[in-house]
């Protein structure tokens, strides 16, 4: 079924590479007009070039880093400028720093908070008077990580922020309801990205990270990720909200 998204604004984060491009795309291909943001300009661009390319209608803020309060306000008068309103919002992009606690900075403790809560209350915030116009979908990234701990992924910082992610998506959606928002959070498992990829090269973390997925250890793709957004984003999930949802590969259920 095409056009799944047809006629809708899309607001999404973290356009450049991963997730955040898969989401772009399909997206786009389903009908709506996509608003990008990317804190890498050319990266942000090429989603952009090949959305385009392909017949869908996008726009792109770049640089842009929403995890700043002014940036994400210019972010959501893009949008809103370019295209009138605003249907979906899609918080993809974060930013984390990885170590264990005797390793962790306040500056990197810090840095995360802000890379990982401040970016999706700051997009959030400038969004909400514009969705309670009309309702729409808010769709926050969450992460396996703020409901488990990986023995060899240094994730305290990145499980406190993701953690609260989870948190703040129930809360939003309960305040969000009675103005027909929903808001709900989709967390990843182990996926392939650029950023993973390397690491997967070491047997010595990817091997039991593996063991966790219960598909014959079959590592997510940042597709598998946007399939869901997709329908969260959707009419078909009309009836969905303060939910999270586990693309994991099984790795929550053991």
């Amino acid at each position: 079924m095409a056009g799944r998204l047809e006629g809708k604004v899309a607001v999404i984060t973290g356009i450049g590479s991963g997730m955040g491009r898969a989401a772009a795309i399909l997206f786009a291909a389903e009908g709506a007009k996509v608003v990008g943001c990317d804190i890498d300009e050319e990266s942000g661009s090429a989603t952009i070039d090949s959305i385009r390319e392909a017949g869908g209608i996008a726009v792109a803020l770049a640089p842009c880093d929403p995890s700043e309060a002014d940036q994400a306000q210019a972010l959501i008068d893009s949008a809103v400028a370019s295209y009138g309103a605003i249907d979906i919002v899609y918080n993809n992009a974060a930013k984390v720093h990885f170590a264990p606690i005797e390793e962790m900075t306040i500056e990197m403790w810090r840095g995360t908070m802000k890379g990982e809560l401040d970016i999706v209350f700051n997009v959030c915030k400038a969004a909400w008077g514009h969705l309670k116009e009309r309702g729409g979908s808010i769709i926050n990234c969450g992460s396996v990580s703020g409901k488990m701990a990986y023995e060899v992924l240094p994730a305290l910082a990145h499980s406190a922020g993701k953690g609260g992610v989870i948190a703040m998506t129930r809360h939003l959606a309960m305040e969000g309801g009675k103005h027909g928002i929903r808001v709900n959070s989709i967390s990843p498992g182990l996926v392939r990205t650029a950023a993973t990829a390397a690491l997967m090269e070491n047997p010595a973390w990817f091997e039991p990270m593996k063991r966790k997925l219960m598909l014959n250890g079959r590592v997510g793709t940042p597709e598998d990720v946007a399939y869901c957004a997709l329908y969260l984003a959707s009419d078909e999930a009309g009836w969905v909200t303060g939910a999270d949802f586990a693309i994991d590969g099984g790795t929550t259920a053991w």
